[in-house]
């Protein structure tokens, strides 16, 4: 491997380095630390944090590949026209969440067209772990083996949601929200539209898979 570019911030450029390694070639703890030159227990902290933050994943067999965060833009645009037509049949506002740290972060937003709405603008950030999006995220399931989350006023008075995960490589990398006023998601915000996001779901997991 060609020596790594340094700019003299040593933890950084050390990380990036792991980045670079992993992009061509996905390897494990031992492999990174003996082609970067580090101990073992600096390559394995380093990329335990990468993997927290979303910038690395470790599959089965303890290698190391590029994480989730690097799809975010590619996951907004394949989610965003299924997001559109679940946003046209049901009539409420719908979102894609990612997490970042202890936060969840809205990349795509459909609102209703309805003068009473609950929305969330692109860019909102919200602290974990209230709301069904939140709880999708954390890997949170329904008691009843349901494939969607609900909650209602867990987040804001009069406001219900019903979530579903998107699924990469086995791991969870977004949560399909939708989100309504709580009277127009009876009997429940699972039950009035659970299936159609989880429906969603599964199209945006299916697009990015192809």
């Amino acid at each position: 491997m060609a020596d790594p570019f340094t700019t003299g911030v040593g933890v950084l450029d050390r990380s990036v380095a792991i980045l670079d390694c992993v992009e061509s070639n996905p390897m494990g703890t031992s492999e990174l630390a003996r082609a970067l030159g580090l101990t073992v227990s600096t390559a394995h902290r380093l990329a335990t944090a990468l993997v927290a933050h979303g910038l690395l994943r470790r599959d089965s067999a303890g290698c190391f590949h590029l994480g989730p965060r690097f799809a975010t833009s590619e996951l907004a645009e394949t989610a965003r026209p299924v997001l559109a037509e679940l946003c046209s049949a049901a009539g409420e506002s719908v979102q894609l969440w990612v997490r970042r740290a202890d936060h969840r972060l809205c990349v795509v937003s459909i609102e209703s067209a309805e003068e009473l709405r609950a929305s969330q603008p692109v860019g909102s950030l919200l602290p974990l772990p209230r709301g069904s999006a939140a709880q999708v995220l954390l890997g949170e399931q329904n008691p009843d083996g349901h494939g969607w989350v609900e909650s209602v006023e867990a987040r804001a008075p009069g406001v219900g949601s019903v979530s579903a995960p998107v699924r990469l490589h086995g791991d969870t990398v977004a949560a399909v929200c939708l989100s309504a006023p709580t009277q127009r998601l009876q009997p429940s915000p699972g039950q009035r539209f659970g299936a159609e996001v989880v429906a969603a779901a599964a199209r945006i997991e299916a697009a990015l898979k192809s």
